[in-house]
């Protein structure tokens, strides 16, 4: 009954705000049942554009589905620009939960009394979004501390809304030939997974960990520290940060913070997250970013982290050179090796078509250029050509415009071609060069060391082996003679007897 309700919630809000009109051109038979709809119900006041009505609508259905607005506003590859250009707006700003609720979670979690856990917990939260809010506390022991919590009992309502948008993504596969290219599906799978990953705080608290460790000491980024005692599945507790939000800039100014330097670390940041250690921080938006009197960057709120695969950095790095090199067969011809495009595509044509995308953007400042428009016209050609577009190179992507709208705001003169580069062929060459061999070999040697000794036992196991294989082919082939033989000598004894038998036949008459 629930899910019947929320459906007609959802049917409701859906004619409210005209969303038939997305499915109204398609040739099939939802947009049979969309066009019919539209014509019984015309006089609505539908004067907004679609993409404005279609995010007022999700926002109106809840935060669960203000969340899918914004994933699905990073699948660039799959929606018209003004759709991706409106979902990309989309704020999570929800009201708080009651304080008791919080306090109940937590003591829940830890089956402690409030008191036992925090020396101070402050009931107004300093933040509140879809999914947590976060409240300030003090340990006993004296450190000031952020403590996230999940909102309470959020799982039925999300496992209601997940089945009702698989159910309508199953409804397009079934009944339009074009959303199987679409795959809607998977497209709520995704959503789906990243979700509930959201869900595990301490899964959330497990990449804080990992991603302090990948930059200790290091003066481009500062992760809090997780105090792991006072973690749960509902409950994070982190090291209280001291920062600037990364929107403020003239605060910035005015405390001497050298924003075309840090402009210029974003970069590097992005690119030593995702090369030298696969794994970056995929929601850097101005929300989640602050930074500290030296002007050091300082991340929270780590739900969402992607990884890259050996394989998957060369290919990133490949690309990004290719277009930094301005060698568009190199990036055609890194995407068809990777499986992106089909084997079946004409190289050079889609040389020319990447050609057409990236030319005009090289050699201008961050003020005279969008990465946006350039990601949307390669997706549009992505399209044309087919291609498979992989989720963890689509969170990079969505990183990707996200540090391109931290550099705008911090220095709009930034080059990203000069800055990233010779990071990008330092790379190359500690991953490809001499001194990816010499590190590799140093890499091997421990495994060599310990297989030395054992070198002369596996040579002559080996060739036992192998004798004993060519002796067991002889055998066989013996054998396999010895049978030959026994059938001709069968063959020729009965031949021998039918003659018998006939010359004998003969005699007697």
């Amino acid at each position: 009954m629930r899910r019947l309700l929320r459906l007609a919630r959802i049917l409701a809000v859906a004619y409210r705000f005209g969303l038939d009109e997305f499915f109204a051109p398609i040739d099939a038979p939802i947009g049979a049942a969309a066009r019919v709809f539209g014509r019984i119900f015309a006089f609505r006041n539908l004067s907004e554009p679609r993409a404005v009505r279609l995010r007022r609508a999700l926002e109106a259905l809840g935060p669960i589905f203000v969340k899918f607005g914004q994933v699905l506003s990073t699948r660039r590859d799959l929606l018209p620009p003004d759709l991706a250009e409106e979902l990309a707006k989309l704020q999570d700003q929800v009201p708080p939960f009651p304080a008791d609720q919080a306090i109940a979670v937590i003591e829940r979690s830890f089956r402690k009394k409030l008191a036992e856990l925090y020396a101070f917990f402050e009931p107004i939260p300093v933040a509140s979004a879809s999914i947590a809010q976060v409240h300030l506390a003090t340990l006993p022991d004296g450190h000031d501390v952020a403590v996230k919590v999940l909102r309470p009992n959020m799982q039925p309502g999300i496992r209601r809304d997940l089945a009702l948008m698989d159910t309508g993504a199953w409804m397009l596969e079934r009944t339009w030939a074009e959303a199987r290219r679409l795959r809607p599906r998977d497209v709520v799978a995704e959503f789906a997974r990243h979700l509930y990953e959201e869900l595990d705080l301490m899964r959330e608290a497990a990449n804080a960990s990992q991603l302090r460790r990948n930059f200790e000491g290091s003066p481009l980024l500062f992760v809090p520290e997780v105090y792991w005692d006072w973690c749960a599945t509902s409950v994070m507790t982190m090291e209280r940060i001291h920062g600037v939000p990364i929107s403020r800039v003239e605060r910035l100014r005015e405390q001497g913070v050298d924003l075309p330097q840090l402009a210029r670390h974003g970069v590097e940041l992005f690119f030593t997250q995702t090369l030298r250690d696969g794994f970056f921080h995929a929601d850097m938006h101005p929300g989640n970013i602050f930074v500290s009197p030296e002007g050091r960057y300082i991340a929270v709120d780590f739900g969402i982290m992607g990884t890259l695969g050996d394989a998957d950095k060369r290919f990133v790095a490949d690309v990004f050179l290719g277009f930094f090199q301005r060698d568009y067969r190199r990036v055609a011809e890194a995407l068809l090796e990777s499986g992106w495009a089909p084997e079946t595509t004409h190289l050079a044509d889609f040389e020319g078509a990447i050609r057409a995308v990236c030319e005009p953007f090289f050699d201008r400042p961050f003020a005279e250029i969008s990465f946006g428009r350039a990601l949307l016209r390669l997706f549009e050609t992505s399209r044309r050509y087919q291609l498979v577009m992989q989720p963890q190179l689509l969170m990079l992507q969505k990183t990707l415009l996200n540090i391109e709208g931290l550099g705008r705001m911090l220095d709009p003169n930034l080059n990203l071609w000069d800055t990233a580069k010779p990071f990008l062929e330092r790379w190359m060459d500690e991953q490809m060069g001499f001194r990816a061999f010499t590190e590799q070999l140093k890499e091997e040697a421990p495994q060599w060391a310990r297989l030395a000794p054992q070198l002369p036992r596996l040579l002559h196991e080996a060739l036992a082996s192998r004798a004993a294989d060519s002796l067991g082919r002889a055998t066989t082939a013996l054998a396999e003679e010895k049978r030959r033989t026994r059938r001709w000598i069968a063959t020729g004894v009965v031949l021998l007897a039918a003659i018998l038998v006939v010359e004998i036949a003969r005699w007697l008459d």
